[in-house]
């Protein structure tokens, strides 16, 4: 029998590389249910899945995608038992410091998008002090959606939207997709191609809203501690079977 590490290859080898997503996003779910299965409590599950994190963004690198969006910590979040949203602040500070190299030697520029200023204050310095040492990097960017949900980023875009229309800035019929496009936290970057959900929950959990509006998405019954380069891969020959047609049919796509 073959070696798991041969299998793996294999799948690799087996991907189009001129067919790979520019841009990949993830939500991370099923850490606690996972910790359940180990009887622990479900900060193990958190702790544990920095280990997917790592994973997955490595494998990331490899394949050449230039942007990996991370759904980290959502504003519904705050509402979980205090215990566990404070240790999730803990292990948020942890892992900046201890993976910061794994960032470099990858050549991973780190950023953030979300409400970023509502997080604790050591959150917040660790973050920017970790951006701020991987900003020259040029390989892919990781970004941690952070205290963000897809509502709150809408609203923050159409209050910029009015307050300039009120000042005169721009005229009502002047908003267009672009120019909403350009009023929100991805405006520098490409809409996500794949999303992927771990877990098996069959929803969007309030991520993304404007930017999937035509993406594949993937869900897999794989709890997020468990996802490994192999399920990555998986997704990806589940994107590259599929025909993208944005609203036309196989033929124009095709002709």
């Amino acid at each position: 029998m073959r070696s798991n590490f041969s299998t793996i290859f294999d799948m690799r080898e087996k991907l189009n590389p001129d067919n790979i997503p520019r841009h990949i996003a993830v939500i991370m779910d099923g850490n606690g249910r996972w910790a359940k299965k180990q009887g622990a409590k479900r900060i193990f599950g958190h702790q544990s899945a920095i280990k997917s994190v790592k994973e997955i963004t490595e494998g990331c690198v490899d394949l050449g995608v230039e942007f990996l969006t991370l759904y980290t910590f959502s504003t519904e979040n705050w509402n979980r038992p205090k215990f566990e949203v404070d240790g999730l602040m803990r292990l948020l500070v942890r892992s900046l410091r201890s993976e910061l190299s794994t960032l470099q030697k990858n050549g991973v520029n780190l950023s953030a998008i979300g409400d970023l200023k509502n997080l604790p204050g050591n959150c917040q310095s660790e973050l920017q002090e970790a951006i701020d040492s991987t900003k020259d990097n040029t390989k892919m960017r990781l970004i941690l959606a952070l205290n963000y949900s897809g509502r709150w980023e809408l609203l923050k875009a159409a209050r910029q939207l009015a307050a300039d229309a009120q000042m005169g800035k721009i005229d009502a019929s002047d908003i267009d997709e672009q120019l909403m496009a350009s009023k929100l936290e991805t405006s520098n970057m490409p809409d996500p191609e794949l999303l992927i959900r771990t877990s098996g929950e069959m929803r969007i959990s309030n991520f993304l809203l404007w930017q999937i509006a035509y993406t594949e998405l993937y869900i897999t019954d794989v709890l997020w501690p468990d996802f490994r380069k192999e399920h990555l891969y998986q997704a990806l020959m589940a994107y590259q079977s599929r025909e993208r047609r944005f609203g036309n049919i196989s033929e124009q796509v095709n002709s």
